[in-house]
């Protein structure tokens, strides 16, 4: 297990590298620059602004002293919010990212795999289909639908919570983003364990524990449970990080100062070292999620590590 684990560290190495690279070359090949705006600089002004962020010195010399900086855990100064640098801002803003996205997650996992036992274990009937039902529309109408409608049916109608905004992570502030993210993924698990455990429950060796007498609860969660939730464990991953592109549209329709709205910010104004570092950021953790994952699967079936 510890030299599989060692393997999948050292692929996330080069990951990192690739991906830090073509962004940082597309970013530099956009036109524009993060200085351009409405009033126009002096030629002198620009000139001392491009020599303090290293602007002025060739491509290749920007990138191995950005890579310097990385090594040494400096996401470098922003272009466009005077006296913050990256590492401050992503300091402020990560903590909300996590509570909303990581929450609605770990929401998402215990109900998505409730939901998907118990449609598996009733299949065709009227649990099931509100199951299936729940999974459909979480999976065809987009989070920028579903925030909207949310907002619109507990905030204005039943003035139950905020409609948006943010206080010092104040619950009422919480439920509803929470809440569109956790419908999301509930869908995508729902959908997903339901299919797993209906294939497991008919394989030949619950038969044969069906055929010894062997009860219902035991059969499921006993021997069934553990195999059907392998494509659950390989799907937790690419959703992660899915939550956190939704999560752009979230913090953007309940105005939450997160990691998504900083990534709006920063594209909009060229800033290309909080761009860039947010998309290191998001490197690390996806790279991290799918590692994380890739441990799960091997625990759960041995013959990965091989």
């Amino acid at each position: 297990m510890w030299s599989y684990t060692f393997r999948r560290v050292l692929m996330t190495i080069p990951t990192l590298l690739l991906v830090v690279t073509v962004c940082y070359l597309m970013l530099h090949a956009t036109p524009g620059g993060p200085f351009d705006g409405e009033r126009k600089l002096s030629a002198a002004v620009l000139a001392n602004l491009q020599a303090k962020y290293h602007l002025d010195l060739p491509l290749w010399q920007q990138y191995l002293y950005y890579l310097k900086s990385l090594l040494e855990g400096d996401l470098g100064a922003s272009f466009r919010y005077a006296d913050w640098s990256v590492n401050d801002l992503v300091a402020k803003a990560l903590p909300v990212s996590l509570a909303i996205g990581g929450g609605s997650l770990l929401i998402s996992v215990v109900i998505g795999v409730g939901l998907g036992i118990l449609s598996a274990l009733r299949q065709n009937s009227l649990v099931d289909y509100l199951v299936m039902l729940i999974g459909n529309i979480g999976s065809a109408f987009p989070s920028f639908v579903i925030g909207p409608v949310l907002i619109m049916v507990f905030a204005i109608w039943f003035k139950w919570l905020p409609a948006g905004g943010w206080d010092d992570f104040k619950f009422a502030y919480m439920v509803l983003p929470m809440a569109l993210l956790t419908f999301i993924n509930i869908s995508t698990i729902g959908r997903v364990m339901r299919g797993s455990l209906i294939e497991v429950l008919n394989s030949n060796f619950i038969r044969t524990a069906r055929a010894k007498g062997l009860g219902l609860s035991t059969i499921v969660f006993r021997h069934a449970l553990k195999p059907a939730l392998m494509p659950v464990v390989s799907v937790i991953g690419p959703l992660a990080i899915s939550s956190i592109t939704a999560a752009v549209v979230t913090e953007s329709v309940f105005s939450l100062p997160g990691i998504g709205k900083l990534i709006v910010n920063g594209a909009s104004n060229r800033d290309y070292t909080l761009v860039l570092g947010l998309v290191v950021l998001v490197t690390v953790v996806a790279v991290l999620l799918n590692l994380l994952v890739d441990l799960a699967y091997a625990l759960l079936d041995p013959k990965i590590r091989y």
